[in-house]
C-alpha cells in the first residue's frame, strides 16, 4: 500500500532570496504620483537641500504615504517597507526622519500643501475627462447628475489606547479623537480633514464651515459651478446652513441636503398631512421600495428663524423590533417611525425632475455612502493615530489623505474599465495588486520588474503601469 505524498514532503523554508520584490504595487502608486505631477509639487513648498545625507521631505511625505496605502500602521512599519524597497526607490528615510517631516508641518506649509493638492487635482480631472467614460458623475434613481460635484461631510471617532496630545472622552462614551472631513462623492477622494479633540461637539458650526471651505478650495474652478453638500443631522443649525445659502454667487450654485432633527413643532406638522400627500418611496435605482413612503411637509411646519425657502421632506417606515424603543410618543400612536431631510433644492439645473420629494429622498440616503469612506480611510492609516504628539499626528492625516487620494487615482486613471478594480477597496486592492511579490531583475541595461504570469490580476498589473506611464505630466 502507497503513502500519500504530502505537499510538505521535501520542503524547506529558507529566507536567502535575493532580489526579491515584496508589495510591488508601491511601484504603481509612486508612477501615479510622479506622472500626476504631486511629488515635484509638493518639492516646491517643503524644505530642501543639497547636504550629505539630507531626505528631500517631499520624497520622505510621498512614501509614507504610499506605505500606509500598502497598510503601514506607524512610522516604524513604514520604514521596515521602504528598506525592503531600497532595490526600486534608493535609500529609505528612517521613522525619525519621518516624525520630524511630520511634526515640521505647520500652519502655513499645510496652506502650501493644499494648494498644491488643489492644483494636482485640476490635472487629475482634466485627465479624468478624457477618458472613454468621461468624469464620474452620480447616477441616482436613475437620473445622471451631470456637472454636479457631490460634497459629502461627516465626523467619526478614532479610539486612543494611550494618552495622546487631544485625546479625550468622546460622546460615545471612548477615549480618542473626533474628526471631522469632506470628501467627494464623485471621486471618493478625501477633500479636507480637521482632527479634533475627542469631546469636540458633534454640530459645531465654526468645524463644519472650516472643513467646507478647505473641501471647496480643493475643487478646480472648471467644475465648481455646481455643487451639491450633504451632511448628517450635525448639519442641521442655524450657522452652517445660512452659510451654504450664502455660498451661492451668480457663477456657483450651491445645494444641500441635512439631516433635520424631528421635534415636537414638527410632529404636530406630520399629523396635519393627508394620507394622500404620500407617495411611495423609491430605491436608488429608481425602481418602487414597496412600505416606504414621501411627503412634502414644506409650509405645514411653524419653526422659525431658518432660511427662506427652506424645504422640508418626511420619509415614514414601519419601525422595526431595534427601533421601538426609541419611538416618541408620536411614533407609537401612529405606527410609523419618521424622518426629515432638510434641502434648499427647488430644481437642480439639468436634471429633470430634480425637485420631486421622492428624488430628493434618494439624494439625500445616498449620503450614506459617506460611512465607506470612513473605513476606507480608516483601513488607510486613519485606525489609530501613531503618536503621542498633536502634531504628528496631524501630519500623519495629511499622509492618510494623500494616501486616500493616490488610491483613488490609480483606480480612476488606469483601472476604470477593470471589473473587480475600478471601484475596489484597499483590502481588495492589497490583495489583487499591492502586495503581489515580484522579481527585480537586471537585463539589456534596464531593470525588469517580473509579476508572476499565472496570477489572476498580473494582466490588471501591467496594464495600469503602462496607462500610468502613458500619462501627460504637468508642465
Amino acid at each position: 500500500m502507497s503513502k500519500s505524498t504530502g505537499w510538505d514532503r521535501r520542503l524547506s523554508v529558507v529566507a536567502d532570496g535575493k532580489r526579491l520584490i515584496g508589495h510591488a504595487g508601491a511601484v504603481l502608486l509612486r508612477r501615479c504620483a510622479d506622472r500626476t505631477g504631486l511629488t515635484q509639487a509638493l518639492a516646491k513648498v517643503l524644505p530642501s537641500s543639497t547636504a550629505a545625507g539630507w531626505r528631500e521631505r517631499a520624497g520622505v511625505l510621498v512614501q509614507l504615504a504610499i506605505a500606509i496605502t500598502l497598510g503601514a500602521a506607524n512610522l516604524s512599519e513604514a520604514e521596515q517597507l521602504q528598506l525592503h524597497h531600497r532595490p526600486l526607490f534608493g535609500s529609505a528615510a528612517s521613522d525619525s526622519t519621518a516624525r520630524r517631516t511630520l511634526s515640521a508641518l505647520d500652519e502655513a506649509t499645510l496652506i502650501k500643501i493644499a494648494k498644491v493638492r488643489a492644483r494636482v487635482r485640476r490635472h487629475v480631472w482634466s485627465l479624468l475627462r478624457l477618458r472613454p467614460g468621461g468624469f464620474p458623475w452620480l447616477v441616482l434613481a436613475g437620473k445622471r447628475l451631470t456637472g454636479w460635484i457631490v460634497i459629502d461631510i461627516d465626523a467619526t471617532i478614532i479610539t486612543a489606547a494611550s494618552k495622546k496630545a487631544g485625546a479625550a472622552v468622546t460622546f460615545k462614551k471612548t477615549f480618542g479623537f473626533h474628526p471631522l472631513a469632506a470628501w467627494c462623492a464623485n471621486t471618493t477622494e478625501s477633500l479636507a480633514m480637521c482632527l479634533r479633540p475627542g469631546n469636540a461637539g458633534a454640530n459645531t458650526v465654526a468645524d463644519h464651515i472650516a472643513v467646507l471651505t478647505d473641501a471647496l478650495v480643493q475643487i478646480p474652478g472648471s467644475s465648481a459651478a455646481k455643487i451639491l453638500i450633504r451632511v448628517d443631522g450635525a448639519g442641521a443649525t442655524h450657522g452652517l446652513l445660512e452659510h451654504l445659502e450664502a455660498l451661492n454667487t451668480t457663477r456657483r450654485t450651491v445645494r444641500y441636503t441635512v439631516g433635520w432633527k424631528i421635534t415636537e413643532d414638527d410632529e404636530k406638522a406630520i399629523a396635519k398631512l393627508p394620507e394622500s400627500a404620500w407617495e411611495t418611496s423609491v430605491h436608488q435605482d429608481g425602481s418602487l421600495q414597496e412600505g416606504y413612503f414621501i411627503a412634502e411637509l414644506t409650509g405645514l411646519n411653524t419653526r422659525e428663524g431658518w432660511p427662506e425657502g427652506m424645504r422640508l421632506i418626511v420619509r415614514r417606515v414601519k419601525p422595526t423590533r431595534r427601533h421601538l424603543k426609541k419611538l416618541t410618543a408620536f411614533e407609537k400612536k401612529t405606527g410609523w417611525r419618521y424622518c426629515i431631510t432638510a434641502t434648499n433644492i427647488r430644481h437642480m439645473w439639468g436634471i429633470a425632475g430634480s425637485g420631486h420629494s421622492q428624488f430628493l429622498d434618494v439624494l439625500h440616503r445616498s449620503h450614506a455612502g459617506v460611512e465607506d469612506r470612513v473605513r476606507t480611510n480608516k483601513a488607510m492609516g486613519l485606525d489609530n493615530l501613531p503618536s503621542a504628539s498633536w502634531e504628528v499626528n496631524c501630519g500623519w492625516m495629511l499622509a492618510a489623505n494623500l494616501a486616500s487620494d493616490l488610491d483613488a487615482w490609480v483606480r480612476l486613471l488606469a483601472l476604470h474599465d477593470i471589473k473587480g478594480l475600478a471601484d475596489a477597496e484597499p483590502e481588495t486592492m492589497r490583495f489583487r495588486l499591492y502586495h503581489l511579490p515580484a522579481r527585480l531583475a537586471d537585463h539589456a541595461r534596464r531593470r525588469w520588474l517580473r509579476i508572476d504570469a499565472t496570477w489572476p490580476w498580473a494582466q490588471a498589473f501591467t496594464t495600469c503601469w503602462q496607462r500610468l506611464t502613458a500619462l501627460p505630466t504637468v508642465t
